[in-house]
């Protein structure tokens, strides 16, 4: 009888030898009486039933992990797309290093999904997924060699795996692989039964099964491992299928459960598709969930999402679900957060709160103090002051805050000064947020004395951040020309922390403006040597002014050329100035410069490119964008993408260069797409993989070393130095470790996921710090000195765990131990 419902033999009761060859030669050759003995034995050693292989309700059987919400934020990058159906044989591992990741750091993440959402991922249609029985195949040997399968395979690591595999494939078929795929799920050995759909799918009597495939696809997703989920639900799509509802599901919640970069604008991506594409009504738990997540975003950047809270809201009206209060408050708090306040949405969500029976809440109430403290709306303002007082719950600091604001907004300071002074009158301590708020207020209305005694009270009490409180402060001394105070103020702000540009600008032209040209000249050095610190637009207009007033031709020539160079805007009373003192006319301002790449942006190019940045071509590979992207959570990153955002200014597309304050500098933006960058993506970049040049060794630079530290490695907690190289193959990294060893430097390899991790261990780890430390930023160098923090970036990553066992390679190879 085929495909009818029986038992499954364990494989663990056959007599195989324990540390068994590629394949079982010897059973074919076994004599048929001692064959069929040894099959006897095994069946009657087996005293309970095993599940039935029909996997109809296979799904609910599995435990689900509570839903989790995404730690950090992401850059949206690309759906990965499917090599299923394309892809040569496997020959390495193709875990994802991000679901490692999220392996790593889950347990420090709240989980926020409810036991109701894990009744309902039971609760989907599954196509019925049949699978023939071990005891119905006609060959003895067979029966014999899948469950020898069975047991063996789950104990061996991907590179042996495979091999198992390519040794069966004289003799295994599709039903074999799709049974020992299935028996894998089943024991809950979800790892090894991707890796067996994996070689199954590259062999050349594959079929695609749209139920297999479902199957194992929400045993991935169940088990978060998102990346490979999303393999195959790709494969799915490029088979002109549309996934199963469970799919959509399951991956989305994979995504919002992984605390990775990029993973909730994927989950985000999914949940559209899931609507438009699959036409399927997600339920009310996923609706919940995803908006949970978006409101959860850190660094600001939920506000980015209004559009996609917006849709999940109407889709849960449309779907008739009853909506949360949670959500009405946090689409309210989205909009109070928008450069633009959409009033008449807000009135609207107001009205559908009170019409649900909704009373609103503190967290309500505050969202809308904070839009009518950007409007100036006093009114209003006070309205929802008056509605907290009449609340039984305490008034939280930024109420205080927001009034101050709106005061400040009708130009009235000493309003603002006495809600402050209330605030410190209660019992709570006052929050570094109102101390800055009332010294930024204060300032702008030029109170010198109460500005200087609250800033004072501020920098006593040890609180952070302290560096607004500093530019707040000489920016009145820049406004009311008190030049002695604001270089008082500057000298207190370097000795006490690191100065930022903005800080630097103010004190260069107020040099300026006093004439102390002697002294602006040094700091303009100082911040155009200084790699952390910079030039701008401003502070190089400053100079030049101060240049063509002493008639200091030369000199003015020169930082001209830096703002031509840089693409900077030039002030137009400094373009008639320079006119008129070079005598060039206006062909100087009209003479074209060529975009080149100077030395050191291409050494710091060629480090962020094996540090991870991308390439972007066009289809005929003429023209060519690079990618920068930083993490919002790293310290370094932050430091770094002010520095590569003015080293790269003059090729940064329009919209990137539309903001030079540091503070609103975007974590991602791009170049121009230019044929300039044709050699780095021929050499670094082939079919949207990194790849490593053979005469790598000839640009190893220790600027090339040290901003590959910067953007793509890490100190262990064992003292180690780590770089990572994503995406290179085996023979990639060999090249890497013979440029090493040419530099006397030896260092071991381990891979993790689909990252080599180059590691560099006691005498080699300081030979490495001492070469690339004088590239390395000035204010991240305490990070990352040997004796300095733990990471490079302040969140953690997916490192190997030990280097003591290193890569295993060949003989003549360099990625064995040095």
């Amino acid at each position: 009888m085929a495909n009818r419902r029986c038992q499954t033999h364990r494989p663990e009761q056959f007599f195989f030898p324990r540390t068994p060859p590629l394949s079982p030669p010897l059973l074919p050759a076994m004599n048929a009486s001692v064959y069929s003995a040894s099959f006897a034995v095994s069946k009657s050693v087996l005293a309970f039933p095993s599940p039935p292989l029909r996997l109809r309700h296979a799904p609910s059987a599995l435990p689900v992990r509570s839903l989790q919400t995404c730690s950090s934020p992401t850059l949206l990058g690309p759906p990965r797309s499917s090599t299923l159906a394309t892809a040569q044989p496997l020959q390495q591992e193709e875990a994802s290093d991000e679901e490692e990741l999220a392996e790593t750091v889950r347990p420090s993440v709240e989980p926020f999904h409810d036991v109701a959402a894990e009744r309902e991922m039971r609760s989907f249609p599954s196509p019925e997924l049949e699978v023939k029985e071990l005891e119905e195949l006609p060959e003895q040997w067979r029966r014999s060699k899948i469950a020898w399968l069975c047991k063996e395979l789950p104990s061996y690591k991907h590179s042996t795996f495979v091999r198992i595999l390519n040794a069966q494939r004289k003799w295994i078929t599709q039903d074999d692989a799709t049974y020992v795929t299935v028996h894998f799920m089943r024991i809950r050995e979800n790892e090894a039964s991707f890796r067996v759909y994996k070689w199954m799918s590259q062999q050349h009597w594959f079929y695609f099964d749209f139920a297999l495939a479902t199957k194992l696809a929400d045993y991935l997703g169940k088990d978060r491992k998102f990346a490979k989920c999303r393999e195959i639900f790709d494969a799915i799509i490029n088979q002109g299928r549309v996934p199963s509802e469970s799919t959509f599901h399951t991956l989305t919640v994979a995504y919002l459960s992984a605390p990775v970069e990029g993973c909730f604008d994927e989950a985000c991506s999914v949940y559209n598709k899931m609507i438009q594409v699959g036409g399927y009504r997600p339920h009310l738990s996923l609706h919940n969930s995803l908006f949970r997540a978006l409101v959860s975003q850190a660094g600001g950047r939920a506000k980015y999402y209004l559009k996609q809270a917006e849709f999940i809201f109407h889709n849960i009206v449309t779907s008739e679900f009853e909506v949360h209060q949670d959500v009405y408050a946090g689409l309210i708090w989205l909009h109070s957060y928008q450069d633009i306040i959409d009033w008449e949405r807000i009135a609207d969500l107001r009205q559908d709160m009170k019409n649900a029976g909704f009373k609103e809440s503190t967290d309500v109430l505050i969202s809308i103090m904070r839009a009518c403290s950007k409007a100036g709306n006093v009114e209003e303002t006070e309205k929802m002051w008056l509605m907290l007082l009449e609340s039984d719950c305490s008034i939280p600091a930024k109420a205080f805050v927001y009034r101050m604001e709106v005061y400040a907004k009708v130009r009235e300071p000493m309003k603002s000064l006495e809600i402050f002074e209330g605030m410190k009158k209660q019992n709570e301590p006052v929050s570094s947020a109102a101390y800055l708020k009332i010294i930024e207020v204060m300032s702008k209305a030029e109170e010198t004395e109460i500005t200087e005694t609250i800033f004072d009270e501020y920098i006593g009490s040890g609180m952070k951040p302290v560096m607004p409180a500093f530019l707040s402060l000489m920016s009145m001394y820049f406004n009311l020309h008190l030049h002695d105070k604001l270089e008082i103020a500057f000298s207190r702000c370097a000795t006490g922390c690191c100065p930022n540009r903005s800080i630097y600008n103010l004190y260069l032209e107020s040099l300026v403006r006093v004439g102390y040209l002697e002294k602006a000249e040094g700091i303009f050095n100082e911040m155009h040597t200084n790699r952390t610190i910079g030039t701008n637009a401003w502070s190089c207009n400053a100079i030049l002014d101060s240049y063509l007033a002493l008639g200091e031709c030369a000199k003015a020539e020169k930082v001209y050329d830096i703002m031509r160079q840089k693409k900077y805007e030039i002030e137009p009373h400094s373009v008639e100035r320079l006119q008129e003192v070079l005598s060039l006319n206006r062909k100087i301002v009209k003479r074209k410069i060529s975009m080149k790449l100077d030395e050191e942006q291409r050494e710091i190019l060629v480090g962020l490119l094996l540090g991870g940045v991308t390439i972007e071509s066009d289809e005929e590979r003429r023209n060519h964008i690079i990618l920068f992207e930083f993490s919002e959570n790293s310290n370094i990153h932050s430091v770094l993408r002010v520095h590569i955002y003015e080293q790269f200014y003059e090729w940064l597309t329009l919209s990137s260069r539309s903001n030079d304050d540091d503070n609103e500098m975007p974590y991602r933006f791009s170049t121009i797409a230019h044929s300039y960058y044709g050699f780095f993506a021929d050499q670094f970049w082939l079919k949207g993989r990194l790849m490593i040049p053979k005469l790598i060794h000839r640009w190893l630079s220790a600027r090339v070393l040290a901003y590959w530290y910067m953007y793509g490695g890490l100190r262990s907690s064992s003292g180690d130095i780590l770089l990572r190289l994503k995406g290179g193959s085996r023979e990639d990294t060999e090249r890497i470790i013979r440029a090493f060893q040419a530099k006397s430097l030896r260092c071991r390899v381990k891979r993790k996921g689909r990252v080599f991790w180059v590691g560099f261990q006691g005498t080699n780890a300081d030979m490495f710090w001492e070469l690339v430390e004088p590239f390395i930023l000035e204010s991240v160098r305490s990070l990352l000195v040997p004796d300095g923090c733990f990471s490079v970036n302040s969140k953690k990553e997916s490192q190997p765990d030990d280097f003591d066992s290193e890569y295993k390679t060949d003989e003549q190879s360099p990625l064995r131990n040095q």
